[in-house]
This record gives C-alpha cells, structure tokens and sequence, in this order.
C-alpha cells in the first residue's frame, strides 16, 4: 500500500498511522508532511522504525527550503517517482 502524509507531523498521530502500515508499504511525504523528515526529529525516529519505505516530494522539500535539512535515510523523489509509486500499488491511504 502507499501511504501519502501531507500534514505535519505536530498535526497529525504518527503512532496512529503505524499501526495500518505493512511490511513493504511505501510512505511518500508530501505538503507539510516533509517536516517528518528532518534529522534527528522524533517523528523521523518513529517512521524509520517501520518496516517501511520513505520518500518525500523534492519539490515540496524545496519550497519549504528544507533540502539540508532531511535525513539522507529519506529519498527524495519527483513527481514521476510519485506516479511510479502510485502504480506499483493498488491501494493508497491519505493521511
């Protein structure tokens, strides 16, 4: 399943959203949910504990001048990556 984040973190229960993902989901932050990246924050702790993977929208990273700023655990990705992603799974779950 992908899972899109666009609220931030502060607004959102990232605990909560765990609990629906499955091995070999894929989790794209989007909008504000970029902010889940940074280094060393909680909420990226809690994302890298999933079994998981986690990109976050370039452009969306850029336009809240973050790009030094995400973990280098989290992959960058462009909006045919989003596409890519939106076709290898058959669910998505907007969060």
């Amino acid at each position: 399943m992908l899972h899109t984040l666009r609220q931030s973190p502060f607004q959102c229960d990232i605990s909560e959203m765990l609990r629906y993902v499955q091995p070999g989901d894929d989790l794209l932050l989007m909008e504000d949910g970029v902010i889940a990246a940074l280094n060393n924050s909680r909420a990226l702790e809690l994302l890298l504990s999933a079994p998981i993977s986690i990109s976050a929208l370039r452009e969306d990273v850029e336009a809240r001048g973050l790009i030094a700023q995400i973990s280098s655990r989290v992959v960058c990705v462009s909006y045919t990556d989003f596409v890519r992603l939106a076709i290898k799974h058959d669910q998505q779950f907007a969060w």
